[in-house]
């Protein structure tokens, strides 16, 4: 069920696999990721929406199968060349010890440097760039540490800006943040696209993607459930189906896109003044079940 309408495909991935050990995480997986368009990877979690985004990447090559940026396949890249068509920005990245705000971006510019190559007027115009774009300039000298979780996501960003690929991939860049933080993020990244990036991410918030995404692929164990466009995709037996949840769509009334308003199993005000209907249930302690 996976519709791709006339556009241009920035990544695609055909036939992938890729195991740990014997555990097969994507199995026969095809896709493909439209230039000039902010795609959302959905799926329960542990379907391997990470694992996807990193197998794109070829930060953990497929087990079979292979993933062509453009027309060439990644895997005849460069661990460099890679990364100076395609950014990657992992779930919590791990924050090097002392490092300030203009050092750490500056080591976005890693693909750009080679013997030949050194730090150039070129470099510091885009590490200048992304911090203005993304509000840092005045914090530029400021250890990352000691800034606000919402601060320091903008200092990831502004890593991968300043390396300046077409192509970014971020795993869940509003985890941990504050609604105002998450909305600045997901602004951010629609700008980039309206500026003609294209961006890929990983979110759980269903109704967030369905506001900002222009793509959807849904996952499920492993397994493309589902791909294309919000408005005529998404359906209340695909979000039973890879969400286990029972919804109504409606339109939201603020963007005038798709949004999904969870039926509740219970009453949550009525179960908390008479017990719910799992009260009696001695094995869970007269905890409702979680199943």
């Amino acid at each position: 069920m996976t519709q791709y309408p006339d556009y241009d495909i920035a990544l695609s991935g055909h036939e992938l696999y890729l195991e740990y050990g014997q555990r097969p995480i994507i199995s026969a997986m095809n896709l493909a990721i439209p230039k000039g368009k902010l795609t959302v990877i959905l799926g329960p979690n542990g379907c391997g929406k990470s694992t996807l985004l990193k197998c794109l990447s070829q930060v953990l090559p497929p087990t079979r199968g292979q993933v062509i940026l453009g027309q060439t396949p990644l895997a005849q890249l460069s661990n460099k060349a890679r990364a100076r068509e395609l950014a990657l920005l992992v779930q919590k990245p791990e924050l090097p010890e002392g490092i300030d705000v203009q050092e750490l971006v500056s080591r976005g510019r890693y693909p750009h440097q080679s013997l030949w190559h050194q730090w150039s007027e070129q470099d510091e115009l885009a590490v200048a760039q992304a911090l203005a774009a993304t509000g840092l300039t005045t914090l530029a000298q400021r250890p990352v540490a000691e800034l606000s979780g919402g601060q320091q996501q903008r200092v990831w960003l502004a890593m991968v800006l300043a390396q300046q690929t077409d192509l970014l991939l971020l795993d869940e860049p509003t985890s941990f943040l504050d609604i105002r933080a998450q909305l600045a993020v997901l602004d951010f990244c629609r700008a980039l696209v309206d500026q003609g990036r294209t961006l890929v991410l990983v979110l759980h918030d269903i109704n967030q993607a369905l506001r900002y995404g222009d793509h959807l692929l849904l996952m499920r164990d492993g397994k493309l459930i589902a791909g294309g466009a919000p408005e005529s995709l998404l359906t209340e037996a695909l979000l039973e189906q890879v969400f286990d949840i029972n919804a109504s769509i409606i339109t939201d009334p603020e963007a005038n896109c798709p949004m999904i308003i969870p039926r509740p199993r219970v009453n949550p005000r009525a179960a908390g003044r008479h017990g719910g209907e799992d009260s009696s249930n001695t094995a869970t302690g007269g905890l409702p079940s979680w199943e």
